[in-house]
């Protein structure tokens, strides 16, 4: 089994940071693997476990054309020799698409799914069952993913007052809050949604643990949804990469680094407090054509 880079907490020293009297720190999980990094890792960890005891004879799994979790899928199972199918949502693009051709390389086979046929993934996951498949869901997000992901809360060598991740299904974040809660520490921990309406990754997090407290959703930093951009949050990301040498996607993480210093700059944070940012991985969402071209005229 891959093993995680458990003790790299990295203090961020920038100068907004140090002028509120904050001490901010990042796990580096995007250091885990090149492509199977940060939460991907950790949601595939059990999940392939469970497919070991389920004597499948392969893997399922689904993402749009630009997945990350296509990706790391993709390169887990050709290090574990396992087969791997992912189903991806939509016409099979035109053009390059380094997601879609590193997962090739890595031996997934690619089945392409209408956007409508893809809202009934449960139907499309029960074709693949009976053909004797292991469905790993969208983003990794089931049981396994979320008890993955607990362990980020184990690994971890300080105790922080603050604990910022970026959310797409809300399951990372749903094992951080549980992680923080069976270490009974008294960490708050702050979810930022990448998509519009991201209300919804309350109740993932109550689905998996009905009783959880002592989080919030910040709903205001999606920069109008799903790897959506604005000049102000690339103009961010080459700004924050330039100053502490971390690179950042603008999908997840850059929202992730800007919402915490924004807050920052809102006074939100008592001086003297300690705060972690999940460093996710995904930076392969950084290479697509159209990212690559906005970045470029960004810092043009």
């Amino acid at each position: 089994m891959l093993s995680t880079n458990v003790s790299i907490e990295q203090k961020i020293n920038l100068p907004e940071f140090e002028a509120a009297g904050l001490d901010v720190f990042v796990k580096r999980d995007d250091m885990i693997h090149p492509f199977i990094s940060g939460n991907k890792w950790r949601k595939l960890k059990y999940n392939h476990l469970s497919f070991l005891k389920s004597c499948c004879k392969g893997i399922v799994t689904f993402g749009g054309a630009f997945s990350n979790h296509i990706v790391a899928t993709a390169a887990f199972c050709a290090e574990k020799q396992v087969e791997c199918i992912g189903i991806i949502r939509g016409e099979k693009p035109s053009g390059i698409n380094h997601v879609l051709i590193l997962a090739q390389l890595w031996g997934m086979k690619l089945e392409f799914v209408t956007r409508e046929s893809y809202k009934s993934k449960e139907l499309l996951a029960e074709r693949w069952k009976k053909e004797g498949y292991f469905i790993v869901p969208e983003g990794g997000e089931n049981e396994d993913g979320v008890k993955g992901c607990e362990e980020i809360i184990t690994e971890l060598t300080h105790t922080y007052n603050h604990i910022f991740c970026a959310s797409g299904t809300g399951c990372t974040f749903a094992g951080i809050v549980s992680g923080i809660a069976a270490q009974n520490l008294d960490t708050h921990c702050h979810s930022i949604p990448v998509l519009k309406q991201g209300e919804f990754i309350t109740n993932t997090v109550l689905g998996y643990f009905p009783k959880a407290k002592n989080f919030t959703v910040h709903t205001d930093y999606h920069f109008g949804g799903y790897a959506k951009t604005t000049p102000e949050l690339l103009q961010f990301l080459k700004y924050f990469a330039s100053q502490t040498g971390i690179l950042t996607d603008p999908v997840y993480t850059a929202k992730l680094f800007y919402s915490i210093a924004d807050l920052i700059k809102k006074g939100v944070f008592k001086k003297g407090e300690t705060i972690l940012a999940m460093h996710t991985g995904g930076l392969a969402g950084l290479l697509s054509e159209k990212m690559l071209n906005d970045v470029q005229k960004s810092i043009a």
